[in-house]
């Protein structure tokens, strides 16, 4: 696997889902300490961490925060960890991480399955614009 830059953390995200997609413009825009670096799970390097941390690469009805080297969240637990990284009003959601991850996890996957049926799918994953392409592993 190609080295991953140690002090970013990798949010690996469904490409071609629209709540995805607006998820990953809304963390870049909220990003003021430039910790995060994205990665569609359907990549081949997606594929590779996904493998790595052990959660199976055809199971993309999650975001994952990997910390290389360090610790990696998925599903509602991610969700919240980015949140509480993003400072300012975001932060505060962090206070979630009290809820039982099993209780955050049923609504997590609830949106997760109808995600396309809501707001749509892409035919391929985004490609960043030149602005953006540094935020982005290949």
């Amino acid at each position: 696997m190609q080295k991953l830059p140690k002090e970013k953390k990798i949010i690996l995200f469904d490409g071609v889902c629209n709540l995805c997609n607006s998820a990953v413009q809304f963390i870049i825009k909220h990003d003021k300490k430039d910790l995060f670096r994205f990665v569609a799970l359907q990549s081949d390097l997606g594929k590779k961490i996904s493998n790595h941390i052990g959660i199976d690469s055809k199971k993309m009805d999650s975001i994952i925060l990997y910390e290389p080297g360090i610790a990696y969240y998925h599903k509602s637990e991610a969700a919240l960890e980015i949140a509480s990284q993003l400072g300012s009003f975001y932060s505060l959601l962090g206070v979630f991480k009290i809820l039982p991850s099993s209780l955050s996890d049923l609504i997590y996957d609830w949106v997760a399955r109808n995600r396309y049926k809501w707001f749509g799918k892409k035919e391929s994953c985004m490609i960043p614009t030149p602005e953006l392409k540094s935020k982005f592993l290949t």
